[in-house]
């Protein structure tokens, strides 16, 4: 993927524009130049607002800093690096962004396992944290540091967090291990405990409306306005949205709940036809379907609770069915994640799934 192309968003890995996140970087900064840098870190935060893009700018930070051209290790006591950012064309950038850098090695799900005929794996398990571990303990192939990026860390399975404990009860010299995650409440507690925590906040509105022109030009004012306040400061996921026409099946899904507290159970059944069809482009509309729906319901909670504001376009929504208080939309909130696990395992109808999350709205709206 091409960086420079302003039409697409760089993967992590290849991104050299991180902005919203000045504090975490300069905290990652000052632990460098004390020379007390702790060797593990856990990078935590909301989904998509670049925590991923923060832990590979520190790792090729980290792998620059150790050629020998660059001082270091080989070359005297270098002077304090001022700023993470590696340029695009830097060999190291480029190498990371290939795979291809013989210190660095980034866990995600997905990877294939050698013992099941190189199935990918929905988790992060433990033949590839040993392979991890086993590069951080080795000689470093370009004689500076060895980084090994997990993304994210909540994906290991047991055996392989377990695992990855060696690492961090053990470090090596000159090892760095970044943890990136979604939901660190599901980290082991000893995991948790041995790093360093770095938690990213969302991005601002005009943080994410810069990068929204950037990186989705053709997206009209009207629209990218209303992805800013669905994506609640993740870029990623207003990306994600604005790819999967996000915008248009939202304000649908408003005309549906216009009614509330009760439902035209007609009209609810059409629309759940179109996202019961078989196929991959069905299954990405359920699950976006049912996201939106969760942020919907999850500001109803906190309207109810006196503790947040409606977007909007969901104004009116709030002032019919928020006024009984917030238990009925917590439950809600709890069933609506039950039945997306459900649909994305394939475990019901797709169909089903959707209007049960209607009636989920029905109901905490009559109680």
């Amino acid at each position: 993927m091409n960086a420079d192309d302003p039409s697409l968003s760089p993967d992590p890995r290849a991104n050299p524009d991180l902005r919203g996140h000045e504090a975490a970087e300069a905290m990652l900064l000052s632990a460098w130049n004390s020379g007390r840098l702790p060797h593990a870190w856990l990078i935590a935060g909301p989904r998509g607002v670049g925590k991923a893009t923060l832990a590979f700018r520190f790792a090729r930070f980290a792998l620059a800093q150790g050629v020998p051209e660059n001082g270091g290790l080989f070359g005297g006591p270098p002077a304090k690096p001022t700023s993470l950012a590696l340029a695009a064309d830097h060999p190291v950038f480029r190498r990371v962004a290939a795979e291809g850098h013989a210190d660095m090695m980034t866990l995600t799900s997905g990877m294939p396992q050698p013992e099941r005929q190189n199935k990918p794996s929905e988790d992060i398990t433990v033949y590839w944290v040993r392979r991890a571990v086993d590069l951080l303990h080795r000689t470093a192939a370009e004689g500076g540091w060895r980084v090994v990026v997990v993304d994210t860390a909540e994906d290991m399975n047991l055996p392989a967090a377990n695992a990855l404990l060696k690492a961090l009860e053990e470090p090596s010299p000159n090892c760095l291990l970044i943890l990136v995650s979604n939901a660190p409440g599901r980290l082991l507690p000893t995991i948790r405990s041995r790093c360093r925590a770095l938690f990213l906040q969302p991005l601002a509105s005009d943080e994410v409306d810069r990068l929204l022109r950037l990186y989705r030009p053709g997206l009209a004012a009207d629209e990218r306005s209303l992805l800013m306040g669905l994506c609640e400061g993740s870029i990623g996921r207003a990306i994600e949205l604005a790819d999967r026409g996000g915008a248009a099946l939202y304000q649908k899904l408003l005309d549906l709940l216009a009614g509330l507290p009760q439902l035209d159970y007609g009209a609810v059944q059409s629309f759940a036809d179109g996202l019961g069809r078989k196929g991959e482009e069905a299954q990405t509309g359920l699950r976006t379907a049912l996201d939106l729906m969760g942020g919907i319901v999850h500001r109803l909670a906190r309207i109810a609770a006196g503790d947040g504001r409606s977007l909007a376009a969901e104004a009116q929504l709030a002032a019919r069915c928020a006024r009984r208080g917030p238990l009925p939309w917590v439950e809600a909130w709890d069933r609506l994640g039950r039945l997306g696990s459900a649909g994305e395992g394939l475990n019901l109808d797709r169909k089903a799934v959707l209007i049960s999350a209607f009636t989920a709205f029905q109901t905490a709206a009559q109680a």
